[in-house]
């Protein structure tokens, strides 16, 4: 069974400051988010972008082409009454960190891990004060009180948008440290996607370019896109 995606009701879209955030219309009416709240973003660039979003829509209303309004209806109707439980996803990513758990084998491999990934926890260490140990395989690293502590702090200091977005990095990397990375400009959306792909990349360039495969690394380029620019229309 197909699901009809909603008409477009609405001739024209625009952006306007209410005290100090944004709201987006549509015909003059603010647009509210699935549980009901005004879309209201705290950045005129964040809410341009919603706009654009909006105003790119044909006949039909796709929702998956409209990252920043998704981003921005999880940042109010979510992240906004369940920061503990956020934090607390970036915590586990934290403790199961792609960037810490590194192979034995085959050592052209092992040489790119280390070369890629120890000066992004080398970066995390110094500017966010997280220490991660190196650990082989998938088994979670014991990492200590210091660290999740790090991660929290960090974390708590951000305004419901950009934990939003960082979580979502950080599930679609499977690294906390990539997250933060990205989210504070040390790394672009390529750089970001290359590091958390790199296992997979590396495969491809030694045994071959497999169909279903690039499908799935190009859909993964292509969140790294959105939420680069997401971070950046919140700066």
């Amino acid at each position: 069974m197909s699901m009809e995606t909603p008409r477009r009701f609405y001739k024209d879209v625009a952006v306007r400051a209410v005290d100090d955030v944004f709201a987006v219309t549509l015909d003059g009416r603010e647009i509210e988010t699935p549980g009901g709240r005004a879309l209201r973003v705290p950045k005129e660039k964040l809410a341009q972008g919603v706009a654009a979003e909006w105003e790119a829509q044909g006949k039909q209303i796709i929702p998956a082409t409209m990252p920043f309004t998704r981003f921005a209806y999880v940042a109010l109707d979510h992240t906004h009454a369940n920061r503990e439980e956020r934090i607390g996803i970036l915590t586990k990513y934290a403790e199961t960190d792609l960037l810490a758990h590194r192979t034995d084998t085959p050592a052209a491999l092992v040489a790119r891990q280390n070369a890629t990934w120890t000066p992004l926890l080398n970066w995390a260490a110094n500017e966010l004060h997280l220490f991660l140990p190196i650990v082989t395989g998938i088994i979670a690293a014991d990492i200590s009180p210091g660290a999740i502590a790090a991660v929290r702090w960090s974390a708590d200091s951000l305004d419901d948008f950009t934990l939003t977005g960082l979580t979502h990095t950080a599930g679609l990397a499977g690294s906390c440290v990539l997250a933060f990375a990205l989210l504070k400009g040390r790394l672009n959306g390529q750089q970001a996607f290359e590091a958390a792909c790199l296992d997979d990349l590396w495969s491809q360039e030694k045994w071959g370019v497999d169909d279903e495969a690039q499908a799935r690394l190009e859909r993964i380029r292509a969140e790294f896109d959105e939420v680069t620019r997401y971070f950046e229309a919140l700066r």
